[in-house]
């Protein structure tokens, strides 16, 4: 019994992080049709901007809800008005403008903070559960996991902006001559799914510790959930990450790490096809 709730938690937190690291680039990507290949390199500046802070004294949870988000956006927002936005609809293009990017990024970090590991003290404690123990963060960062994507699900669906930003992702020329300025949305939407990365490296800092080359490992898991998950930002990054996650978490219980990972590229592979649209491009047409 004590291993099955083990068991149970590594895999929402598997699940949990997944979302995390995907769903800014299910907004860059998924909505905006860009491949943001520093996509990693965002989650990266997050990370770094939680140890900058803290060892500045600012509280944990000040830095990674809020200052992370906020520094990764704004630095999003001024890399789509001077790169992104000159490059829409040339995929290719922005390819190579971002992979250029994310190279300079790791190098501009580890000349500044070095190539070594920094972090920061995992907070909460921990508790008990028979002869195991459970991190109380893993439930914070499910919390905050479930807190970003019902956000994102209801400004996409409620709020104005939300619906001009789904309507200029598909149509932007039946947008603008309805007076909308598509350029401003573009530059919002690329900011906020910048800010959301910065998010995920904020929430993962204290896991994992944070080091210049970090984004490579989490840059390929964050494409294959979001291209297993389909055309819907939201519900397609969720079911593809519950599926992933538990199919990664469970090969790791039954056999060691390494399988885990390579589990979870066959499961995607299989999974795309199978259902070559993604998950919601096949099954759930319509969702957000």
């Amino acid at each position: 019994m004590d291993l099955a709730v083990i068991v149970l938690d590594q895999v929402v937190t598997s699940i949990a992080s997944l979302v995390l690291i995907s769903i800014g680039l299910a907004v860059i990507f998924g909505m905006m049709r860009v491949i943001n290949l520093a996509h990693g390199e965002f989650i990266m500046l997050g990370g770094y901007t939680v140890v900058t802070a803290v060892n500045a004294g600012i509280n944990l949870w000040l830095a990674s809800l809020i200052l992370a988000p906020l520094v990764v956006g704004v630095f999003g927002l001024i890399i789509e008005r001077t790169i992104i936005r000159f490059l829409y609809g040339r995929m290719i293009d922005t390819m190579l403008a971002t992979w250029g990017l994310s190279l300079a990024l790791v190098g501009a970090v580890t000349m500044i903070f070095g190539n070594t590991t920094s972090g920061v003290s995992t907070p909460l404690g921990s508790m008990r559960v028979g002869r195991y123990e459970l991190s109380n963060y893993d439930f914070a960062l499910i919390g905050i996991a479930a807190a970003t994507t019902i956000a994102l699900w209801a400004a996409l669906r409620f709020t104005r902006f939300g619906i001009i930003a789904r309507a200029t992702m598909q149509n932007a020329q039946m947008v603008a001559s309805l007076g909308v300025n598509s350029n401003h949305v573009y530059a919002i939407t690329f900011a906020i799914g910048a800010a959301l990365s910065g998010l995920a490296g904020g929430m993962i800092a204290p896991l994992s510790g944070v080091v210049p080359s970090m984004g490579a490992q989490y840059v390929a898991k964050a494409f294959i959930t979001v291209i297993s998950g389909g055309s819907a930002v939201v519900a397609g990054t969720l079911l593809s990450s519950t599926l992933l996650g538990s199919l990664d978490t469970g090969a790791t219980f039954l056999t060691r790490p390494v399988f885990g990972e390579v589990s979870l590229l066959i499961g995607a592979i299989i999974l795309v096809r199978a259902l070559p649209q993604g998950i919601t491009g096949s099954l759930f047409k319509g969702s957000i």
